[in-house]
């Protein structure tokens, strides 16, 4: 309540410079490449690293050279693209134009543009805009008083909306997609599930698959923007879990990490996602208990067709 004469604020100013560039007041610029943007309405908690990924490496596979551009806000972002794909260029840039710019310059020949829905002086080819089933019912209140960056009708610029889900059913996830219809019926809606891949050791590499966690005393670190669809996903893996939830993009510290090893101690994994065990990794030694990461692979659920349309064209 407090906060939402400051919400009013920010929604007249989205408000009115979306209008001015809609008139061609504010100017966009054009890209050096193709690009396709992947982003969201809401702050964290879509998945927009491991999709943004998952686009990258399916241009690849297809013949295009891509490359990642990202402002970078988070240091994890291009961490962990670089270690999703590691053959694809990532570039960091608070200015999109110039970011494909350089992409060009290194050869690239299509960009992905990871969280850039509300960059709109950058020209982009395709806008996916990821809508979290998870977090659907929460506040629907603009910043800072909610989560939204937008309002839910600025879907209506988007090329194509998909829908994650982590521990919903695909039928209230199915029910988020038919509200999207209503508002933008000319937006294809996509679904996709973001699912937890097997555990690596952070400091070997060592993989071992997720089922270790059944009947298992886990003690979570996370750091992410929705760190309770983690935890239900954690627990219907059959794990007992301990949730230490930290702020997106956490900076850790030495005395964080003294402290994840103690209360963590007991446990029989001590547990992290790949968001912040790219951070980590660095401060985490050998003396401590052993660090394991988890992360989200991402599959296209219904509506695949469409989207390696949008990827081919």
């Amino acid at each position: 309540v407090l906060l939402a004469p400051l919400s009013i604020a920010y929604g007249t100013g989205v408000w009115l410079r979306g209008r001015l560039y809609d008139a061609g007041l504010l100017r966009t610029e054009p890209l050096a490449l193709p690009a396709l943007s992947v982003g969201n309405l809401t702050v964290g908690g879509t998945g927009k690293t491991p999709v943004a990924a998952w686009m990258a490496a399916r241009l690849a596979a297809g013949g295009a050279r891509p490359a990642i551009v990202l402002r970078g806000y988070g240091s994890d972002e291009p961490l962990v693209h670089r270690e999703l794909n590691p053959g694809i260029p990532v570039i960091v840039s608070p200015d999109r134009v110039q970011g494909v710019a350089r992409a060009a310059a290194m050869g690239a020949t299509v960009a992905v543009l990871d969280d850039a829905f509300q960059h709109r002086r950058a020209r982009r080819d395709v806008d996916v805009v990821l809508v979290n089933a998870d977090r659907w019912r929460a506040s629907r209140r603009l910043l800072p008083a909610g989560p939204w960056r937008e309002p839910l009708g600025a879907l209506g610029r988007g090329t194509l909306a998909l829908v994650t889900r982590r521990a919903v059913s695909r039928v209230e996830a199915g029910a988020v997609g038919v509200e999207l219809g209503r508002v933008a019926p000319h937006v294809p809606v996509v679904f996709g599930v973001l699912a937890l891949g097997d555990l690596t050791r952070v400091d070997t590499g060592e993989r071992t698959p997720l089922g270790a966690l059944a009947g298992a005393r886990v003690y979570v670190v996370a750091g992410i923007g929705d760190p309770r669809a983690l935890e239900a996903q954690l627990a219907a893996a059959g794990a007992s879990v301990t949730m230490r939830a930290f702020g997106d993009h956490h900076r850790f510290t030495a005395a964080d990490v003294a402290a994840i090893a103690r209360d963590g101690r007991a446990s029989d994994f001590v547990l992290c996602t790949l968001k912040d065990a790219v951070k980590l990794r660095a401060l985490w030694t050998r003396a401590l208990p052993p660090l394991w990461y988890v992360s989200q692979q991402f599959g296209v659920e219904s509506g695949e067709p469409a989207l390696q349309a949008l990827l081919a064209e």
